[in-house]
Protein backbone atom coordinates (compact mmCIF):
# COMPACT_ATOMS: atom_id res chain seq x y z
CA UNK A 1 0.00 0.00 0.00
CA UNK A 2 1.66 3.54 -1.11
CA UNK A 3 0.15 6.68 0.44
CA UNK A 4 1.77 10.32 0.34
CA UNK A 5 3.21 12.92 2.90
CA UNK A 6 4.29 16.55 2.27
CA UNK A 7 5.34 19.61 3.83
CA UNK A 8 2.71 21.58 5.16
CA UNK A 9 3.03 25.76 4.84
CA UNK A 10 0.67 27.36 7.19
CA UNK A 11 0.30 31.03 8.20
CA UNK A 12 0.70 30.66 11.92
CA UNK A 13 1.20 33.37 14.87
CA UNK A 14 3.52 33.62 17.71
CA UNK A 15 1.28 34.63 20.03
CA UNK A 16 -2.42 33.23 20.29
CA UNK A 17 -5.73 35.61 19.60
CA UNK A 18 -8.87 35.23 18.90
CA UNK A 19 -8.26 33.42 15.26
CA UNK A 20 -4.60 31.38 15.66
CA UNK A 21 -5.02 29.72 19.19
CA UNK A 22 -4.11 26.08 18.67
CA UNK A 23 -0.92 25.63 19.83
CA UNK A 24 2.06 23.79 17.66
CA UNK A 25 4.77 22.36 20.69
CA UNK A 26 7.83 21.71 21.15
CA UNK A 27 9.08 18.66 23.02
CA UNK A 28 8.48 18.93 26.55
CA UNK A 29 11.59 18.06 29.43
CA UNK A 30 11.19 15.38 31.41
CA UNK A 31 9.00 12.89 28.47
CA UNK A 32 8.93 9.48 29.76
CA UNK A 33 11.20 7.14 27.62
CA UNK A 34 10.18 3.53 28.34
CA UNK A 35 5.97 4.63 28.71
CA UNK A 36 2.88 6.61 26.81
CA UNK A 37 2.95 10.24 28.59
CA UNK A 38 -0.80 12.02 28.35
CA UNK A 39 -2.75 11.29 25.83
CA UNK A 40 -3.74 13.49 22.70
CA UNK A 41 -7.22 14.45 24.96
CA UNK A 42 -5.54 14.49 27.98
CA UNK A 43 -3.08 17.45 26.72
CA UNK A 44 -6.27 18.46 25.00
CA UNK A 45 -8.14 19.02 28.26
CA UNK A 46 -5.45 21.14 30.25
CA UNK A 47 -2.48 22.92 30.66
CA UNK A 48 0.10 20.40 30.66
CA UNK A 49 2.08 22.10 27.68
CA UNK A 50 1.95 26.22 28.44
CA UNK A 51 4.81 27.57 27.95
CA UNK A 52 6.29 24.83 25.26
CA UNK A 53 4.17 26.86 22.45
CA UNK A 54 6.47 27.45 19.08
CA UNK A 55 3.66 29.19 17.44
CA UNK A 56 -0.23 29.07 17.21
CA UNK A 57 -2.10 28.23 13.91
CA UNK A 58 -5.19 29.07 13.23
CA UNK A 59 -7.43 26.20 12.27
CA UNK A 60 -7.44 22.92 14.87
CA UNK A 61 -7.48 20.36 11.82
CA UNK A 62 -4.28 21.52 10.48
CA UNK A 63 -2.86 20.95 13.49
CA UNK A 64 -2.92 17.98 13.54
CA UNK A 65 -2.64 17.18 10.34
CA UNK A 66 0.67 18.92 10.64
CA UNK A 67 1.55 16.92 13.01
CA UNK A 68 0.59 13.20 11.09
CA UNK A 69 2.68 14.92 8.05
CA UNK A 70 5.92 15.21 10.68
CA UNK A 71 6.98 18.81 8.95
CA UNK A 72 6.11 22.25 8.24
CA UNK A 73 6.56 25.54 7.44
CA UNK A 74 4.81 28.32 9.18
CA UNK A 75 4.45 31.65 8.08
CA UNK A 76 4.30 34.50 10.22
CA UNK A 77 2.65 38.22 9.67
CA UNK A 78 5.90 39.56 9.13
CA UNK A 79 6.64 37.15 6.15
CA UNK A 80 9.50 35.15 8.57
CA UNK A 81 8.85 31.58 7.73
CA UNK A 82 9.60 28.82 10.74
CA UNK A 83 10.80 25.17 9.25
CA UNK A 84 9.62 22.71 11.61
CA UNK A 85 11.02 19.21 12.06
CA UNK A 86 9.86 16.32 14.12
CA UNK A 87 10.67 16.13 17.72
CA UNK A 88 8.93 13.53 19.48
CA UNK A 89 6.22 12.23 20.68
CA UNK A 90 3.88 10.79 23.50
CA UNK A 91 4.64 7.32 22.68
CA UNK A 92 0.77 6.48 22.14
CA UNK A 93 -0.61 4.16 19.27
CA UNK A 94 -1.24 6.09 15.67
CA UNK A 95 -4.75 5.90 15.00
CA UNK A 96 -6.01 6.90 11.63
CA UNK A 97 -9.00 9.07 12.24
CA UNK A 98 -9.64 8.66 8.37
CA UNK A 99 -10.15 4.92 8.92
CA UNK A 100 -12.54 6.32 12.09
CA UNK A 101 -14.72 8.08 9.51
CA UNK A 102 -15.05 4.83 7.14
CA UNK A 103 -15.81 2.84 10.08
CA UNK A 104 -18.66 5.09 10.87
CA UNK A 105 -19.82 5.46 7.91
CA UNK A 106 -18.96 9.12 7.55
CA UNK A 107 -17.00 9.10 4.34
CA UNK A 108 -16.85 5.59 2.33
CA UNK A 109 -13.60 4.31 1.95
CA UNK A 110 -13.30 4.84 -2.25
CA UNK A 111 -13.75 8.43 -1.50
CA UNK A 112 -11.53 8.52 1.61
CA UNK A 113 -8.88 11.34 1.21
CA UNK A 114 -7.70 14.54 3.26
CA UNK A 115 -9.98 16.77 0.72
CA UNK A 116 -12.88 14.43 2.31
CA UNK A 117 -11.53 14.71 5.78
CA UNK A 118 -11.70 18.53 5.49
CA UNK A 119 -14.33 18.66 4.18
CA UNK A 120 -16.27 16.19 6.99
CA UNK A 121 -14.73 19.07 9.22
CA UNK A 122 -16.19 22.05 7.64
CA UNK A 123 -19.44 20.35 7.77
CA UNK A 124 -19.00 19.18 11.60
CA UNK A 125 -17.13 21.53 13.48
CA UNK A 126 -18.66 20.75 16.78
CA UNK A 127 -17.76 17.26 16.45
CA UNK A 128 -14.01 17.77 14.98
CA UNK A 129 -12.60 17.54 18.50
CA UNK A 130 -13.97 14.59 19.26
CA UNK A 131 -12.75 13.18 16.19
CA UNK A 132 -9.11 14.23 16.89
CA UNK A 133 -8.93 12.69 20.30
CA UNK A 134 -9.92 9.07 19.28
CA UNK A 135 -6.11 9.17 18.01
CA UNK A 136 -4.19 9.51 21.42
CA UNK A 137 -0.69 9.90 19.56
CA UNK A 138 0.46 13.68 19.93
CA UNK A 139 3.50 14.75 17.95
CA UNK A 140 6.28 17.66 19.44
CA UNK A 141 8.41 19.77 17.22
CA UNK A 142 11.53 21.50 16.74
CA UNK A 143 12.73 24.57 14.65
CA UNK A 144 15.21 23.61 11.95
CA UNK A 145 17.75 26.47 10.36
CA UNK A 146 17.16 24.95 6.85
CA UNK A 147 17.39 27.27 3.84
CA UNK A 148 14.21 27.56 1.67
CA UNK A 149 14.91 25.37 -1.18
CA UNK A 150 15.80 22.66 1.11
CA UNK A 151 13.41 20.13 1.69
CA UNK A 152 12.51 19.20 5.25
CA UNK A 153 14.91 16.41 7.41
CA UNK A 154 14.08 12.29 7.40
CA UNK A 155 14.70 9.71 9.92
CA UNK A 156 17.81 10.00 8.70
CA UNK A 157 18.64 13.74 9.37
CA UNK A 158 19.26 14.29 5.96
CA UNK A 159 16.41 16.74 3.40
CA UNK A 160 13.80 14.70 1.88
CA UNK A 161 13.44 15.22 -1.72
CA UNK A 162 10.48 15.26 -3.47
CA UNK A 163 8.96 12.34 -5.56
CA UNK A 164 12.21 10.49 -4.21
CA UNK A 165 12.03 10.02 -0.45
CA UNK A 166 10.01 7.29 0.77
CA UNK A 167 9.12 6.76 4.18
CA UNK A 168 9.00 2.89 5.57
CA UNK A 169 9.02 0.75 8.20
CA UNK A 170 12.63 -0.11 8.57
CA UNK A 171 11.60 -3.25 10.32
CA UNK A 172 10.80 -4.12 6.65
CA UNK A 173 12.88 -1.88 4.33
CA UNK A 174 16.73 -0.59 6.09
CA UNK A 175 16.86 2.99 5.77
CA UNK A 176 18.87 4.17 3.09
CA UNK A 177 18.40 1.53 0.69
CA UNK A 178 17.28 1.90 -2.69
CA UNK A 179 13.89 0.80 -3.76
CA UNK A 180 12.21 0.76 -6.85
CA UNK A 181 9.00 1.59 -6.89
CA UNK A 182 4.94 1.11 -9.51
CA UNK A 183 2.39 2.53 -8.22
CA UNK A 184 -0.39 4.22 -9.93
CA UNK A 185 1.31 6.21 -13.17
CA UNK A 186 4.79 6.50 -11.34
CA UNK A 187 7.12 4.14 -11.93
CA UNK A 188 11.04 5.28 -10.56
CA UNK A 189 13.87 4.74 -8.43
CA UNK A 190 13.60 6.22 -4.91
CA UNK A 191 15.53 5.80 -1.63
CA UNK A 192 14.08 5.11 1.88
CA UNK A 193 15.11 8.14 3.98
CA UNK A 194 11.53 8.52 6.55
CA UNK A 195 10.08 6.72 8.92
CA UNK A 196 6.25 7.30 10.23
CA UNK A 197 4.21 5.78 12.79
CA UNK A 198 1.61 5.19 10.55
CA UNK A 199 3.90 3.37 8.24
CA UNK A 200 3.75 -0.21 9.74
CA UNK A 201 4.62 -3.34 7.43
CA UNK A 202 4.47 -3.65 3.44
CA UNK A 203 3.57 0.02 3.55
CA UNK A 204 5.65 2.90 1.71
CA UNK A 205 4.64 7.05 2.23
CA UNK A 206 5.61 8.99 -1.29
CA UNK A 207 7.46 12.52 0.01
CA UNK A 208 5.51 15.08 -2.62
CA UNK A 209 7.26 17.92 -1.37
CA UNK A 210 5.95 21.43 -0.20
CA UNK A 211 2.74 23.57 -0.11
CA UNK A 212 -0.79 23.35 -1.23
CA UNK A 213 -0.25 21.71 -4.34
CA UNK A 214 2.15 19.14 -2.77
CA UNK A 215 -0.80 18.44 -0.08
CA UNK A 216 -3.66 17.69 -2.66
CA UNK A 217 -0.99 15.09 -4.73
CA UNK A 218 -0.36 13.30 -1.15
CA UNK A 219 -3.75 13.45 -0.18
CA UNK A 220 -5.27 11.82 -3.00
CA UNK A 221 -2.61 8.81 -3.21
CA UNK A 222 -3.78 5.56 -1.80
CA UNK A 223 -3.07 2.80 -3.63
CA UNK A 224 -1.69 -0.82 -4.04
CA UNK A 225 1.93 -1.26 -5.99
CA UNK A 226 4.92 -3.09 -6.25
CA UNK A 227 8.42 -2.12 -4.45
CA UNK A 228 11.56 -3.80 -5.30
CA UNK A 229 14.33 -3.63 -2.79
CA UNK A 230 17.53 -3.17 -4.39
CA UNK A 231 20.84 -4.65 -2.92
CA UNK A 232 24.54 -4.93 -3.78
CA UNK A 233 25.31 -8.53 -4.66
CA UNK A 234 27.30 -10.48 -2.64
CA UNK A 235 30.05 -12.19 -4.42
Amino acid sequence: MFTGYYEPELPARTQPDARFRYPVHRLPEGLPAQRPWFSRAEIAAGDLLRGQEIAWLEDPLEAFLLQVQGSGRLVLEDGRVLRLGYGGRNGHPYVSIGRQLVLRGEIPLEAMSTEAIRDWARRNPDRLPALLNTNPSYVFFRLLDLPPAVGPLGAMERPLTAGRSLAVDPSVVPLGAAVWIRVENMARLMVAQDTGSAIKGSRGDIFFGSGVEAGQRAGRLRHHGRAFLLLPRED
